[in-house]
């Protein structure tokens, strides 16, 4: 299909090393974009990028404004980038620690503040680029729980409709994606604790499944396309049907 190639494209993908992440990397590459697997867990990166053609590993914390900047002149040019990253702690507000809201405000949002702010000048000047967050439905939504992990999400919204205001001369597109109950090592982990926990979840989903990574890394690579270029400024769920909008 004309328009569904990434070739020659340049592509970041933070948190590259998670189950999402990974997916997002396999499907860039997999049209032709030269993809650098970002995590702040090296080995895991260099498992995934050891599988894709033509990619590479660095490590970045997403925490370390200095680590951000020698992870940047370090993967060079971007004309994609996918905020994929993310830490959740799951705790009731009212019993939740300050000091974890900074840290999920230091990654979830900070972070790709910075990084896009380093990497965008690239795309601007060459007149092309794509610009992803993941974000989540809970952000979108609510979900128990998830006060502070919500907050810090729910302010890509802000920051990707700007952006793709502010870029769209240069043909720059900036759009959020909301993966709903996705069926990942972190869910896993969180239903081992639960038990029926995951059927719960199941029945309340329209198509009565949990999400895959793959799910979720097909609509990320087709707004990294050609044939995504008139679609910027949106927030689009990945959940079944358990949000409509």
């Amino acid at each position: 299909m004309e328009g569904m190639r990434l070739d020659g494209r340049a592509a970041v993908v933070t948190g590259g090393a998670g189950a999402i992440g990974a997916a997002i990397a396999t499907d860039l590459a997999a049209l032709g974009a030269r993809v650098v697997v970002a995590d702040v867990d090296l080995p895991g990166a260099e498992n995934v990028a050891a599988g894709l053609p033509g990619a590479a590993a660095l490590a970045v914390d997403l925490a370390s404004p200095p680590s951000i900047e020698r992870f940047c002149g370090a993967a060079g040019q971007a004309d994609i980038l996918v905020h994929n990253a993310g830490v959740s702690i799951v705790e009731p507000f009212v019993a939740s620690d300050p000091a974890n809201w900074d840290l999920m405000w230091q990654v979830n949002l900070r972070g790709p503040m910075l990084l896009t702010k380093l990497l965008l000048p690239g795309m601007l000047e060459r007149g092309w680029g794509r610009l992803v967050f993941i974000s989540s439905d809970g952000a979108r939504a609510g979900s128990g729980g998830e006060g502070a992990y919500a907050a810090t999400k729910a302010g890509l919204f802000g920051l990707a409709k700007t952006l793709a205001r502010e870029a769209a001369r240069a043909h720059v597109t900036a759009n959020v994606v909301c993966p709903g109950p996705t069926d990942t090592p972190m869910l896993q982990r969180v239903s081992a604790a639960e038990p029926g926990l995951v059927d719960k979840i199941v029945r309340a989903v329209p198509l009565r499944r949990l999400g895959t990574p793959a799910d979720v890394a097909g609509l990320v690579a087709y707004l990294c396309t050609e044939r995504a270029a008139y679609i910027t400024g949106q927030t689009l769920s990945v959940s079944g049907g358990v949000t409509m909008q």
